[in-house]
């Protein structure tokens, strides 16, 4: 079709190609949803779900704030804002943003426009002028599947960056137990040397007393080693927990040190635990979950695109241009062509169809790998259930032992130094003061690294209502 100048001159070829943006059919292929959670074999209920506590689902988007630390505060604050994963994961959301943008473009025609200026003999110069557009019309919903499944790809991409936010917030946590569980276990091993070293001088006194042999002594002197001998390993321990740390936050290893060290008396700190809740609702919230149900959505609505290629494809493109030695007048003489193609695969082998047999299968694959995601989220919150109640509980009875090992430790040490027991008897004490002590400490850090595990299980360290974070 030719357009006069004039004519095209008022109805651009432009505006002509819009109108057939209302022009799209229907979309084939599958509508792009993922299965329900319940379909897949989510409980109703948890096994193993906790008395309710202080700790509420609101209190998950910031959990660490419950344990009352403002160095884990800070800690967690600074890995969330300069932590290199967390920096990756977020260069990951724009490119996806990016990737929508593009395959959205899909929906709008292309136009290029070309100038030129020639130069005759004469001092005569030609302007020639060509603006062409073309759009291939979304008969079968092609672009708007591509759209959908680039818009499902993004989500999924912002879901995988919160799930990495969740990790880092978690791995901050458990190191910074780690690392005042250390302390704590260099404190109670040198205060367990300093009352053997009383324990040694007793025992020095009653040998030179000719009270007792020298067995004696030398048991007391093994003791003491054994205790001594320990400290460089917890002493190791701690130097990874403050290396693990520098990493998570990019901070110099001495710094953070600093930081710990500043503080070295310091508890390791406990949370009220959260209530697990309805799993299907506690599922939701964690992005993991969220970005394998985006994903089964992606790989739906490809199947779309796929099909689309079976069938025809009507691309419209139109060209209007001109050429004059005004160019002020390249307009009015120019011509202007609209033309309409309509192209069909008539054989290719079964290309096409295996392409969309191929994309069915990659969909099937993502919702199982959506369903084991399921599985293990809540495997993940039944283990963290129960191993937050059973480090309750043995910590409880450790409280108990401790008291007891310690009132023990002074009673033997009293009898052994008026001559009322043996020195095994005091030997099997201390070593069980020591025991006991070091224990109580581990199923303090067991009890606080098994709330932390709870509230990364249950989707904590993030806000489901904020927009991604590009």
């Amino acid at each position: 079709m030719i357009l006069r100048p004039r004519a095209l001159h008022r109805t651009s070829l432009l505006a002509a190609l819009s109108l057939t943006l209302a022009a799209a059919g229907c979309a084939v292929g599958p509508e792009p949803r993922a299965p329900s959670v319940d379909s897949l074999g989510a409980p109703t209920a948890y096994l193993n779900e906790l008395p309710a506590r202080a700790a509420t689902t609101a209190d998950l988007v910031q959990w660490w704030s419950a344990f009352d630390d403002a160095t884990l505060d800070e800690f967690v604050a600074r890995a969330l804002a300069a932590n290199a994963d967390l920096e990756a994961a977020g260069a990951r959301v724009r490119a996806a943003r990016a990737a929508l943008t593009a395959s959205s473009a899909g929906f709008w025609p292309s136009v290029g426009l070309g100038v030129s200026a020639t130069e005759r003999e004469g001092s005569v110069t030609l302007y020639d002028a060509g603006l062409d557009a073309s759009y291939e019309v979304d008969l079968f919903g092609g672009v708007r599947r591509s759209v959908t499944a680039s818009r499902a790809d993004f989500a999924a991409t912002a879901a995988a960056s919160q799930s990495t936010r969740i990790t880092v917030a978690a791995e901050v946590a458990l190191n910074y137990v780690d690392a005042r569980l250390a302390q704590r276990r260099l404190a109670i091993a040198r205060a367990n040397l300093a009352a053997q070293d009383e324990t040694l001088q007793i025992v020095d006194w009653r040998v030179l007393a000719g009270l007792v042999g020298s067995l004696d002594l030398e048991q007391a002197r093994r003791l003491r080693a054994q205790t001594a001998a320990a400290v460089p390993a917890v002493e190791q321990t701690f130097a990874a927990a403050v290396n693990r740390l520098a990493v998570l936050l990019a901070w110099p290893v001495a710094e953070v040190q600093q930081r710990l060290l500043a503080n070295a008396e310091a508890a390791v700190p406990l949370a009220p635990l959260p209530v697990a809740g309805i799993p299907v609702e506690s599922l939701r919230r964690r992005p993991d979950v969220l970005a394998a149900e985006q994903s089964v959505v992606a790989e739906v609505a490809r199947i779309g695109v796929r099909e689309a290629d079976l069938y025809p494809a009507l691309r419209l493109s139109g060209s209007f241009g001109g050429s004059s030695t005004s160019f002020s007048d390249v307009a009015d003489d120019a011509v202007g062509t609209l033309v309409a193609s309509l192209t069909a695969p008539l054989f290719e082998g079964g290309r096409l169809r295996a392409a969309v047999a191929q994309q069915r299968a990659i969909a099937d694959a993502a919702v199982a790998d959506y369903r084991g995601t399921l599985l293990a989220a809540v495997e993940e919150t039944e283990n963290a259930l129960v191993a937050a109640d059973v480090a309750e509980r043995r910590e409880a009875e450790l409280v108990v032992a401790e008291e007891a090992a310690r009132n023990a430790a002074v009673l033997a040490r009293s009898q052994y130094q008026a001559g009322l027991i043996d020195f095994q008897t005091l030997l099997d004490t201390e070593r069980s003061l020591l025991t006991t002590e070091d224990s109580r400490a581990t199923a303090r850090a067991d009890r606080a690294a098994a709330s932390v595990r709870l509230f990364k299980a249950l989707g904590g360290g993030w806000d489901p209502t904020a927009p991604a974070h590009l």
